[in-house]
């Protein structure tokens, strides 16, 4: 809590086991992450810290970092590996007949969303996490398609269905949709095409957002948008750093991580 980056090496050193916990589950990366000391997470991640907490506690390292918008220790957690959609908050019940999620808050992507950190929500999709990441965990557009009557009333006044909602609904700026929607986000997940005034009026969505939204419904994506997409979960999100040492052009490599 202190922050004594030499006195956590030094503990390190003498066979100090990292990933201890304490009464609350809670173990010496996720305490650094969440009193802010960057120079400890790194300490801590060089002598084979788990990125990633324990399950034994109910959030994660990178969790917290994207809701209070730390972008140089979310940065470092990513480096060494840390799961970009892990939350252990994560509950199962059964929803439109289907095994799902408890709620979208669990999920980092949509925390850095429901707290505007935009730079956060840009690093954690171009390191691979879930644009579509939604109550059944993977997609499962059929479930969606399949809510009618209060089961989709519910999803359009209440609680979001996948990221893409959520965002709209949190009143975000437009560049988070674009972003999404760059990423693969699917807008034939969010079960509604317009909202009434009273709902728009009580989530606050951005006008020009859902404008965005609604072009992305009228028009495909290109081919070579769907190609990046394609080649990017083939190579899986534990790999998407590799793409930075291989043997390509820089524009492809810049077109791979989104920076075109």
């Amino acid at each position: 809590m202190m922050g004594h980056s030499k006195c956590v090496e030094f503990l390190i050193s003498q066979g100090a086991k990292v990933d201890l916990v304490d009464v609350k589950g809670q173990t010496a990366m996720y305490i650094a992450v969440v009193n802010g000391h960057l120079d400890c997470v790194k300490i801590l991640l060089k002598g084979g810290a788990d990125p990633n907490g324990s399950r034994l506690h109910e959030t994660t390292p990178i969790y917290h970092a994207a809701q209070v918008g730390r972008v140089d220790i979310l940065q470092e957690l990513i480096r060494f590996n840390a799961d970009v959609d892990v939350d252990y908050r994560v509950e199962e019940r059964v929803y439109f007949g289907t095994r799902t999620l408890a709620t979208l808050s669990v999920c980092p992507l949509f925390i850095s969303a429901a707290c505007h950190h935009f730079p956060c929500f840009r690093i954690l999709l171009n390191a691979g996490a879930n644009p579509n990441y939604n109550y059944n965990g993977p997609v499962s557009r059929e479930a969606l398609v399949r809510g009618s009557g209060r089961g989709r009333e519910a999803l359009v006044r209440g609680r979001a269905s996948c990221i893409l909602d959520a965002v709209l609904k949190l009143g975000c700026k437009p560049a988070f949709v674009r972003l999404l929607l760059d990423h693969g986000a699917d807008p034939y997940l969010v079960p509604w095409d317009e909202l009434d005034p009273e709902t728009m009026f009580r989530f606050k969505v951005n006008a020009e957002a859902l404008r965005i939204y609604q072009e992305a419904k009228r028009n495909p994506k290109s081919l070579m948008h769907l190609c990046r997409i394609t080649i990017r979960k083939i190579m899986g999100k534990e790999r998407l750093s590799c793409i930075s040492s291989l043997e390509l052009p820089e524009i492809i490599k810049r077109f791979m991580f989104h920076e075109d």
